[in-house]
């Protein structure tokens, strides 16, 4: 039924990259306004900070902030961990906006088991030791990304089914599966170690959920994957964890339809925008003082 909204216990979701133009904010808005989280954990990635030079911010980025801050001056618990494309943030790591808060990781018990949410950008050796090539990778990605759409808008016209660049490279090279496949290692150790039962990251773009045993304890690995490629949350409700797949076909593939005007304005600005943005609509809303 149109209109009528999920409860859900805990939503995730990480890598919007919102400020890039692969960010699918029209998409990750219809997700968001149909699920009721008691708690939404964003982890990591969320504003692209390195991408601002590109002074780009379409109207859509804003309105998933809006959204957000919605739920947060409401019933719904928000979580905002940081990530390593807006680690500019974690120097406000404590800081609480109505029941928004700001932090490097999580932990929370979930019906009596422990889990761990972080990005997960501790993995990466190449963001420790090289960040500028870490940066130069992310530009290289985000126009792949706008390759991408160009290349779909035709295949749209010519009535054959959308592609994704990034997800063949990732899928066919055998250095980044491995990377991939390291990553849960890592996680999984990890786990191990400080005996956690789920540890939640996000950080490659990847949506996983697998368990593992180890010393005759189950280990559960989940990664919420991404909204430019997967367009993936991790929901969990009534004792389970499943992986949501948005499968909203709204496309900016659908040359059927033009966007609103509105929602293709671009927004031209510094640093402090966002957040003079942000602030203002927390000073707009009802009971915010």
């Amino acid at each position: 039924m149109k209109g009528l909204k999920r409860d859900i216990e805990i939503v995730v979701i990480s890598d919007i990259h919102l400020g890039t133009g692969g960010c699918r904010a029209k998409d990750l808005l219809t997700y968001l306004k149909s699920v009721n989280p008691k708690i939404l954990i964003m982890n990591g990635d969320v504003i692209d900070i390195w991408q601002f030079k590109k002074r780009y911010f379409p109207k859509t980025h804003i309105k998933i902030i809006k959204h957000i801050i919605n739920l947060s001056t409401k019933q719904t618990k928000v979580y905002y961990v940081t990530g390593n494309h807006d680690e500019m943030l974690r120097k406000f790591t404590g800081v609480k906006l109505g029941k928004l808060e700001i932090v490097n990781n999580l932990t929370l018990d979930i019906d009596g088991k422990k889990a761990w949410f972080f990005h997960g950008d501790v993995f990466d050796v190449i963001m420790q030791h090289s960040k500028w090539l870490a940066k130069l990778g992310a530009i290289s990605y985000d126009s792949l990304i706008a390759i991408n759409v160009f290349i779909n808008r035709i295949n749209a016209f010519l009535g054959r089914e959308k592609v994704s660049l990034s997800k063949k490279i990732k899928n066919s090279v055998k250095s980044a599966l491995r990377f991939i496949n390291d990553f849960e290692k890592s996680a999984i150790e990890l786990a191990v170690n400080k005996k956690y039962d789920y540890i939640v990251c996000g950080h490659i773009h990847h949506p996983q959920m697998s368990n593992h045993i180890v010393n005759n304890h189950t280990i559960t690995y989940l990664n919420s994957g991404d909204w430019i490629e997967n367009l993936t949350a991790l929901e969990y409700n009534n004792g389970e964890w499943n992986i949501y797949y948005h499968t909203d076909q709204i496309a900016i593939y659908n040359t059927n339809k033009e966007p609103e005007e509105s929602e293709m304005a671009l927004v031209d600005f510094d640093n402090k925008y966002i957040f003079n943005q942000m602030l203002q609509e927390i000073q707009e809303m009802p009971g915010v003082s």
